[in-house]
């Protein structure tokens, strides 16, 4: 098979070739090292290189598993790779360099996945878009003047251009969702305790954070959860496990759903004009599967959820602001570290440990709320977004509200928080593109640890609408 073959294949399908010895990794590791190399340039989406790393395991003996041979990319942040740099986007942590594997990539690595390097990230994943000082902005393949959304958009642009069929994400406010709906592509954020963060950490956040991966196919998505899921040895909690693989539950019965449409932000805002067509063109495609679906929200004191959420986000990043120089043994020059962090830090040093833990009891009672609300529910479906990708440059803090990125992402991502603060599992599905050509995503919401439902539904839709096909114009 010619090399530009393979960026037509999911990563299933090139691990069945490998199983079926019609091509070897090396071929496949080749061809995604040739898109890095042809379309990286301009979109500045994978930030470590370890190419010659990647060819020498691909001509080794790699393990039986079930991606076995099939390239992928590690985003910057959390996942550790033994030798190799996690600066999390910061300048401060160049030469950070872990260890041992963490947990997520001991298993993709025994599932037989080789690593070809780093993506992207904004520094510490606090956005939602990815236009780091330190490596500079990751550039959204459909309209390189805008954002690929963040904090996984490095590894967005690199699946979206076919870089490699699979990407390691995370998600702590929608860093999976949100890059997905600006990329086109398909990601869910798993329920929580799901993927295990160790064996380093146990939760972050108190469990707003969990990883995945972004991919093209939603049967991509279920196999590579099929290998993440479940606990670690030390887990503060996991997820119950699923009756089925999630694989198999992709080809079981489909049943009628209640679908709740929620189209207004919490707040009760408007969303823009194409994210509400896109809604409604996806509730449409619901009824056309035999769906009942009708217009229904929780009632939720959004300033509230906002403030516990902002309150815990801010301690976050206070907390990392006192680990990281513990670990590198130096505190951070003066151009180490983003203005914004450093912002969001000074906020969190101020929060007392009562504010904090007082937050944590407002977010529980938000899920409760929620999850009594999905008694007469299956799935939410909410736009991902409130708007379009946005121009990149529109997060940047200003010398009189150095606050304000993050009042422009609660704008942006006003329907993605809210599941990091359940710790329910939601998917982006790439439905809609507007007429300017640019992807618009919707977001399905599942009841805690019911991804197999959303997984079911995700490949329902994939079915009826294929997005596969559509790549950006320059990466066709």
């Amino acid at each position: 098979m010619p090399l530009e073959a393979f960026a037509s294949l999911d990563a299933t399908a090139q691990a069945d070739l490998v199983r079926e010895k019609e091509v070897t990794p090396l071929e496949l590791v080749d061809a995604a090292i040739a898109r890095i190399e042809t379309f990286n340039p301009v979109l500045n989406a994978v930030v470590l290189e370890r190419f010659d790393e990647a060819r020498r395991a691909a001509r080794g003996r790699l393990p039986e598993g079930p991606f076995a041979g099939v390239p992928t990319l590690i985003k910057d942040i959390l996942a550790s790779v033994a030798g190799w740099p996690t600066t999390s986007g910061s300048r401060y942590l160049r030469d950070f360099v872990p260890r041992e594997d963490s947990e997520l990539v001991a298993r993709l690595r025994r599932a037989g996945f080789v690593f070809l390097g780093k993506t992207n990230t904004p520094e510490f994943g606090y956005l939602p878009t990815t236009e780091p000082r330190f490596f500079g902005a990751t550039r959204n393949p459909w309209d390189t003047r805008r954002s690929t959304g963040g904090s996984s958009g490095g590894a967005a642009a690199a699946v979206a251009t076919r870089m490699g069929p699979v990407a390691h994400a995370s998600d702590g406010g929608g860093s999976i969702r949100i890059p997905a709906s600006c990329c086109g592509l398909f990601g869910l954020k798993p329920s929580r305790g799901r993927v295990s963060l160790g064996p380093e950490l146990g939760d972050i956040m108190s469990g707003l954070v969990c990883e995945h991966v972004l991919t093209v196919s939603v049967r991509d998505s279920a196999g590579v959860l099929d290998v993440l899921a479940g606990p670690a040895l030390g887990d503060p909690y996991y997820a119950p496990p699923p009756a089925q693989p999630f694989v198999t539950a992709l080809g079981g019965a489909r049943p009628r759903l209640r679908i709740a449409v929620w189209g207004r932000t919490l707040s009760g805002g408007e969303v823009h004009e194409d994210v509400g067509r896109a809604l409604a063109d996806a509730a449409d495609l619901c009824r056309a599967l035999g769906h009942d679906v009708r217009e229904a929200a929780p009632e939720l004191d959004y300033a509230l959820l906002n403030q516990a959420f902002t309150a815990v986000w801010v301690a976050g990043a206070a907390m990392t602001m006192q680990m990281y120089p513990r670990i590198l043994g130096r505190e951070p020059g003066p151009d180490d570290i983003e203005p914004f962090s450093r912002t969001l830090a000074e906020l969190g040093q101020a929060e007392s440990a009562a504010t904090y833990l007082g937050s944590i009891v407002i977010l529980q009672r938000m899920t409760r709320a929620v999850a009594r609300f999905m008694q007469d529910w299956d799935v939410i479906l909410t736009p991902t977004l409130a708007a379009p990708p946005p121009l990149l440059g529109a997060f940047e803090p200003t010398a009189d509200n150095p606050f304000l990125p993050f009042l422009r992402s609660a704008e942006l991502a006003a329907f993605t928080p809210l599941q990091n603060a359940t710790g329910q599992p939601a998917m982006n599905v790439p439905l809609h593109w507007s007429a300017a050509g640019l992807p618009i995503g919707v977001q399905f919401v599942g009841r805690y640890a019911e991804e197999a439902t959303l997984l079911a539904l995700g490949a329902a839709l994939e079915e009826a609408r294929p997005w596969a096909g559509r790549r950006p114009p320059s990466a066709a």
